[in-house]
């Protein structure tokens, strides 16, 4: 047996925060013993650090099979690790698309070794397409718990109530329910849309979304979720009005469940004057009373999770003039950091946002998010709170470059994380 102790830190998880070291087994991947003054074969430094349970995100495109130019499971998984995610739930927005059984199970088969566990999500319908539904059953079968269009918030309501109905009437073993997660935007109102209608669109010239494209398929579905009893989780929500209908849904007692980005905490739409397409995303940033309520709904629980979106796309890509350009920006290695600079919140409640919470979501609380205690799989991060960092793009695993936050100083990174028992980022750096 191969041990590694994870000494001089504290501890932070579901229990609250406390002292202690973690001995961890190499071999088997669990949890030893937690305790003081332990001692093992190998040792991470945790001074002036906290021991947290391994990030989930809910949201990340990994791009294989069909767009590796952007990204690979291998690199985005290092990425992830590098931020302290021990678990990324794979958006199927690949080429094919994650419609069949077929294609997750290559997406599982490549995942072998990563740096972080792949959770693949699949599709609501064949091809995206929104006009057939695709084999839940036999998807859910290989372990696939969410469910989305990935970008393309089902149109079509008949459609959708039949997509709740079915997942809602699928049986599953391990006690947890499917997800559909819903990009909500309803596509006649934002069609050749580059950024939020408002006051920055037409200085700019540049045609935009209204935040009813958002909010008018957010209230459907909650609707739809009241109807059926399915589970309806709202991906990337950006509107003050999206955040209030979630809360109040909440409050009635709904299976409803929502996400924001780091990004949609941090900037406004006047970010884009400059034409930059490193601030063209989707949804579109909005305008600063959208960003207040974002992170107000974090901090009361209207929202459950932060999920990063991470969209990579290549130079080549990217770089096109703003109305030529794909949305989306890189997020994983980044988003500890931005949350703990942008939000007034404590570590814990931070930590709650990217681990446990997003965890149960994911349907994966099993494994990751767990209170660390004896026994528990050994998916961990170690958080340095207080480190100060510059967001260099060259120097981030990921094989994409568009981040937003180039330049920017943060405080708070990852300086460990574990995998199964495996140390995948010691002092800062990726270890595979």
């Amino acid at each position: 047996m191969s041990t590694t102790v994870i000494a001089g830190g504290r501890i932070l998880d579901q229990a609250g925060e406390r002292s202690g070291d973690v001995l961890v087994d190499d071999v088997d991947g669990t949890v030893l013993e937690v305790g003081p003054a332990l001692t093992g074969d190998r040792t991470l430094d945790a001074a002036g650090a906290v021991i947290v349970p391994g990030f989930v995100d809910l949201n990340t495109h990994l791009r294989q099979p069909g767009h590796e130019a952007a990204e690979t499971i291998e690199t985005g998984t290092r990425a992830a690790a590098k931020g302290g995610y021990t678990a990324v739930v794979a958006m199927p927005a690949t080429e094919p698309c994650a419609d069949a059984a077929s294609v997750v199970s290559d997406v599982l088969a490549n995942s072998a070794g990563a740096s972080c566990e792949v959770v693949p999500a699949a599709t609501i319908s064949i091809g995206r397409a929104g006009a057939e539904l695709s084999p839940m059953g036999e998807l859910a079968s290989l372990g696939v718990r969410v469910f989305a269009d990935d970008g393309r918030g089902v149109q079509d309501a008949g459609f959708m109530r039949s997509a709740l109905d079915y997942a809602a009437s699928i049986p599953n073993g391990d006690g947890t329910s499917l997800v559909l997660a819903q990009r909500c935007d309803v596509a006649s109102l934002s069609r050749g849309a580059h950024m939020h209608e408002g006051e920055w669109s037409s200085r700019l010239g540049i045609e935009g979304a209204p935040a009813e494209a958002e909010e008018l398929m957010v209230m459907r579905d909650i609707a739809l979720a009241r109807l059926t009893g399915a589970r309806v989780h709202f991906q990337s929500i950006s509107t003050a009005g999206s955040v209030a209908m979630v809360r109040a849904a909440k409050a009635g007692g709904l299976p409803i469940s929502a996400d924001a980005t780091p990004h949609h905490m941090s900037f406004t739409d006047a970010a884009c004057a400059g034409y930059d397409p490193l601030f063209k995303v989707s949804p579109p940033l909005r305008t600063a009373d959208d960003v207040e309520a974002i992170r107000t709904g974090l901090a009361d629980g209207a929202i459950d999770a932060i999920a990063t979106d991470h969209a990579p796309h290549t130079p080549d890509d990217k770089e096109r003039p703003f109305d030529q350009a794909p949305a989306g920006v890189i997020g994983l290695e980044t988003a500890l950091g931005v949350a703990l600079t942008e939000l007034d919140l404590e570590l814990a409640d931070v930590v709650a946002l990217l681990s446990w919470k997003p965890a149960a979501i994911a349907g994966i609380g099993d494994r990751h998010g767990r209170p660390i205690e004896v026994g528990a799989p050994a998916n961990l991060a170690v958080v340095d709170p207080s480190h100060r960092w510059t967001v260099n793009p060259s120097e981030l695993a990921s094989r994409a470059r568009n981040t937003p936050f180039a330049g920017r100083e943060l405080t708070g990174r990852v300086r460990h994380t574990i995998h199964r028992g495996a140390v995948v980022v010691e002092n800062f750096e990726a270890t595979r």
